[in-house]
C-alpha cells in the first residue's frame, strides 16, 4: 500500500501566484493534443486554419460543459455554499460527460455553419480527446480528489483528506484513457466508414467509464453511481450507431 506523497495541488508558489499541477497538466494536454490534431487533419486534407478556428470555440465550450456537469451532478451543495469556487477550475473538478456533450454540440454547430460533414472533424477530434483524459486524471490523482473506495489491495493509496487506503481510481481512468487513445490512433489507419472512429470512442469511453465506477465512491441511485447513469445512454447510442455502420458496410 502507498501514501500519496504528491497529494498537494500546488507545483510552485510565486508570491501570491500559485501554479497548480492540475493546470500544468491541462495545458500539456492541450498542447500535445493540438499538434496531434493538426497531424491528423493533414492526413485528411483538412486545413490547419479550420482547426485553429474550431479550437477557439471548442476549448471554452468543453471547459464550461465539464464544469457545469460537475456542479449539477456531482457536488451541487458544495458550489451552492461556495459560489466563487465555480470559477476555480485550476483546483480540479470537471466532469468528462459534460465535456463530451458540450464538445459534440459545439462541433455540430461549427460544421453546420461551415457546411462541412460533422464526421470529417469528429473522427479526428476524438483521438486527442482520449489522450487529454489521460493527463486530466493524473491531475485528479495529484490533487487527491475523487479517489476510489476503501481497499486492502497492495496498490491501494492513502489520500490526505480521506479515511483508509483506497483504490487509485483516477489512475484507473487515466490508464483506460491512454488505452482508448492508442486504439483509436491505430484504428484510424484502416479503411473505415465516416463516423466509425467517433462512435467507437463514444462506446469505449462510456463502457470503460462504467466499469471504473465500480471502484469509485459516491451516492448511489438504483445501485449505480452518477457516472454510471450518465454513461449508459452514451454507451447504448454508441453501440447502436456502430452496429448500424457495420450493417451498412456489409450491405
Amino acid at each position: 500500500m502507498f501514501v500519496n506523497k504528491l497529494d498537494h495541488p500546488v507545483f510552485v508558489s510565486l508570491g501570491p501566484l500559485n501554479i497548480y499541477y492540475y493546470g500544468i497538466l491541462l495545458v500539456l494536454a492541450f498542447i500535445i493534443g493540438y499538434f496531434i490534431l493538426v497531424k491528423l487533419a493533414k492526413e485528411r486534407n483538412i486545413k490547419k486554419e479550420l482547426i485553429d478556428e474550431l479550437i477557439i470555440y471548442l476549448i471554452p465550450a468543453i471547459i464550461i460543459g465539464a464544469r457545469l456537469f460537475e456542479i449539477l451532478f456531482y457536488d451541487f451543495n458544495y458550489y451552492l455554499d461556495n459560489p466563487i469556487k465555480v470559477f476555480y477550475i485550476w483546483e480540479g473538478g470537471i466532469a468528462s460527460h459534460g465535456a463530451l456533450l458540450f464538445g459534440i454540440l459545439t462541433v455540430l454547430i461549427f460544421c453546420k455553419i461551415k457546411k462541412i460533414s460533422f464526421y470529417q472533424l469528429a473522427d479526428i477530434l476524438v483521438i486527442p480527446s482520449a489522450l487529454a483524459g489521460f493527463f486530466i486524471r493524473i491531475g485528479n490523482f495529484i490533487n487527491g480528489e475523487i479517489p476510489g473506495r476503501i481497499s486492502n489491495l497492495p496498490w491501494a493509496v492513502k489520500f490526505k483528506d480521506f479515511e483508509g487506503f483506497r483504490h487509485p481510481s483516477q489512475l484507473y481512468e487515466s490508464f483506460i484513457a491512454l488505452i482508448t487513445f492508442i486504439i483509436l490512433y491505430n484504428v484510424r489507419k484502416l479503411k473505415l466508414k465516416p463516423g466509425f472512429l467517433f462512435w467507437l470512442f463514444i462506446t469505449l469511453f462510456s463502457f470503460l467509464r462504467f466499469l471504473v465506477e465500480f471502484f469509485k465512491e459516491g451516492q448511489l441511485t438504483f445501485g449505480l453511481t452518477t457516472g454510471q447513469l450518465l454513461s449508459i445512454p452514451f454507451f447504448l447510442l454508441g453501440l447502436i450507431m456502430l452496429i448500424r455502420k457495420q450493417y451498412k458496410k456489409a450491405s
